[in-house]
């Protein structure tokens, strides 16, 4: 007792080792951290602190990583038990924001404050969500793919006795956990009072505290669900600064605390489920991943903007960038540049009176089986920042845009986004594109020119955005592509969607010994050792590299066109216009695949896509010619395809003189040209042309046999 110390003597029982300090100590170790964790000699969080509180935001956002290296006990008590210690959290933020921005007024009543928490540890998927992760930090990636309207939820009830006026007070825990009034009056009764009846309290609700809150919907990504598996989604309950933050649509991760709620109605269903609960995540941080709109730096660190740049300066980047697009798929160099300028997309523009032209470039593959279209596919759904695949037959014209749902609580009706509108600022990957039903391949019409959706439906009336670009695949009508037809008769799309295509390509599968050697040797090559021999399957640009790289081109650059290079692009256009016009005039039919402003506009969306792929801020004529050869090469290609296939009257000819050579010939015959001729266009008066035109078809498919230097035709099968 000599001591010059106050001695203390502890009247609780005494703790055992190893338990939790206590509430207070944390909270001092909190507030320390905010008020001292030092970055490059810059105080951060008080920084912060001050800068939000002076614009009225009371929040503060910490990086767990600090925390960590900080004080390592203190970031494991957050991550293992966020439910105590987020509150003492914010508790120690309203202290520091005391000491920082009102260091002399002693008596102000501050806000509530909230600590939002973001991190670069692993992520969780939603699948691995288990029992023993409950009540824990977790960091979770996904889609948003629906969001409620911001709802009021009360943090302080204000409850009044009906007998006798009492108030009081309940603080409510956040979580989707309700609360329970009082069964009796809590104020102590007089001599001879009459007590309150049972369950006197009701809430005032003008005087209760109320949050913003939003609940989201948030969908594992595609490239995370196992095949064969349903695409699993979590409710997350945002709350204060959270709310608001982010539109179905978006992709982002999550952070919060894995907690479990008792649905409605679950004790009416019997006790058997009495102890079952529902998960759900309050979240504590919410970071969209990819943010097409970020202009700032935070994305990419300074030595990737270096790789990046050197990257752009090479001057066989673009042939570079090409091969790297599904390496292990022999030739089709053209295809790849075309999707090469689909990842690039051009430049998206507002015109002074508010109207709005598009920026991405979308292309469709129409060919044979057995091309690799939809392996290019696949491969754009990997190397795209965003991207969706889906297939034609198994997409509803609400799967593609948006359907209307029915909330289980509220009764509320709600849009969830369909393909086009998760993958906006990205790739929609469409296989199977011509076996879709004609009335869901008009909805994706807007969506392809407009990039916006709009939805009419049970009392929502609204507009979704959807700037996507369309890689899509099909098959002409006859499975494979009829050479002896025209273009409008191999292809079974309706002209408002083919101009919507910027790049049309015909994939034929050609018979012709050296090309056919050259992919047998690849393929045999790739499946034995997993390199072709005439391509190298290592790519010089990795797709993960690939994919950084898109996202920083298009975040960084949006070329404009050269005075030279739109004057040469508008006089060539004028040309394709006069090219295609007489084709019609000889065929004396209409072009099938229609060449309209929207293809100039195409050829302009691609020369600012190649522009784009070099970082350079302006379209030269060098782009715009080799903008000018891809086009020729592929929509200009498909037009003229059938070229001098004539016009509907000369094939039903054609099928006539078919059928009487058969009927003239049989196997095993054999006629002089000459007699034939004389038979057919001067006795039966068909043209030369027909004639001729039906001996060709029937030599193709083997049925007669034109022998002695052509003079003679001799018929060897049916």
């Amino acid at each position: 007792m000599d001591r010059q110390t106050p001695y203390s003597l502890s009247v609780l029982p005494p703790q055992p080792e190893g338990t939790e300090e206590p509430r207070t100590k944390v909270q001092a170790q909190l507030r320390e951290f905010i008020l001292e964790f030092q970055l490059d000699n810059a105080f951060i969080y008080r920084d912060q602190i001050r800068q939000n509180v002076l614009v009225k935001k009371y929040y503060c956002d910490v990086d767990v990583a600090h925390l960590i290296a900080y004080n390592e006990e203190l970031a494991h008590r957050l991550t293992s038990n966020p439910a105590d210690t987020i509150p003492l959290f914010e508790a120690a933020l309203k202290q520091c924001t005391q000491k920082i921005v009102y260091p002399s007024q002693r008596d102000i009543q501050l806000p509530e404050h909230q600590v939002l928490l973001h991190s670069s540890v692993s992520h969780t998927t939603i699948r691995d969500l288990k029992a023993d992760t409950v009540s824990h930090l977790v960091r979770i990636p996904g889609i948003v793919i629906g969001a409620s309207t911001l709802s009021s939820k009360a943090t302080l009830v204000h409850i009044e006795c009906r007998g006798c006026r009492e108030a009081d007070t309940i603080i409510v825990e956040s979580g989707f956990s309700g609360i329970t009034l009082p069964r009796r009056c809590h104020r102590p009764k007089l001599q001879g009072e009459e007590p309150c009846p049972l369950d006197p309290y009701v809430i005032v609700h003008e005087k209760c505290q109320f949050v913003d809150q939003q609940i989201l919907k948030l969908q594992e990504a595609h490239e995370q669900v196992p095949v064969g598996e349903l695409p699993r989604h979590i409710l997350i309950s945002a709350d204060r600064y959270l709310a608001n933050r982010v539109v179905p649509g978006s992709r982002c991760t999550v952070m919060g605390v894995f907690s479990i709620y008792q649905a409605k109605g679950s004790k009416s269903s019997g006790n058997s489920a009495v102890a079952i609960r529902n998960p759900y995540l309050r979240a504590v941080g919410i970071s969209s991943d990819v943010d097409q709109t970020a202009k700032g730096n935070s994305m990419f660190s300074e030595e990737e903007e270096q790789e990046f740049l050197e990257l752009s300066r090479r001057p066989d980047l673009y042939q570079a960038f090409a091969d790297s697009i599904a390496p292990s798929i022999y030739g089709n160099h053209d295809i790849k540049k075309a999707i090469a300028c689909l990842l690039m997309g051009g430049s998206k523009k507002i015109l002074p009176d508010g109207m709005k032209l598009r920026g991405d470039i979308n292309v469709l593959l129409l060919g044979d089986p057995g091309t690799a279209k939809s392996q290019l596919l696949k491969f754009v759904e990997k190397a795209s920042p965003i991207a969706i695949y889906t297939s034609g037959k198994g997409s509803s014209a609400a799967g593609l845009t948006a359907s209307v749902q029915r909330d289980a609580v509220t009764r509320e009706f709600y849009l969830e986004g369909g393909a086009m509108v998760l993958a906006d600022g990205g790739v929609v990957c469409i296989d199977e594109f011509d076996k879709m039903r004609d009335e869901d391949r008009v909805a994706i019409h807007e969506a392809m020119e407009q990039q916006t959706i709009s939805i009419a439906k049970a009392g929502i009336t609204t507009i979704l955005n959807a700037r996507t670009s369309v890689l899509a695949a099909a098959n002409p009508i006859f499975g494979r592509y009829d050479d002896l037809k025209t273009p409008g008769e191999n292809i079974d799309f309706q002209t408002t969607i083919l101009s919507r295509f910027d790049m049309i390509f015909i994939v034929r599968d050609t018979h012709e010994r050296g090309r056919d050697e050259r992919i047998a040797r690849h393929v045999m090559n790739i499946h034995m050792g997993g390199r072709g021999v005439e391509e190298q399957v290592e790519a010089e640009i990795p797709v993960e590299k690939m994919k950084r790289y898109i996202s920083y081109c298009k975040s960084r650059c949006a070329p404009r066109l050269s005075p030279e290079a739109a004057e040469k692009l508008s006089s060539h256009f004028v040309s394709i216009r006069r090219q295609v016009h007489r084709a019609e005039l000889d065929a004396n039919t209409r072009s099938s695949i229609p060449i309209t402003v929207r293809q100039l506009e195409a050829i302009i969306r691609i020369t600012e896509s190649l522009a784009k792929l070099s970082l350079s801020p302006i379209a030269t004529e060098q782009h715009v010619d080799e903008a000018i050869r891809l086009f020729l090469a592929s929509t200009m290609d498909a037009v003229t395809h059938g070229d001098g296939q004539g016009s509907k009257e000369l094939m039903a000819e054609v099928v006539k003189v078919e059928d009487e050579l058969k009927r003239r010939l049989p196997i095993g015959w054999s006629t002089s040209l000459a007699t034939l001729r004389r038979e057919f266009v001067d006795g039966r008066g068909y043209s030369e042309q027909a004639l001729n035109r039906a001996l060709v078809i029937l030599q193709r498919r083997d049925t007669i046999q034109v022998r002695s230097g052509g003079s003679q035709v001799y018929r060897n099968g049916p």
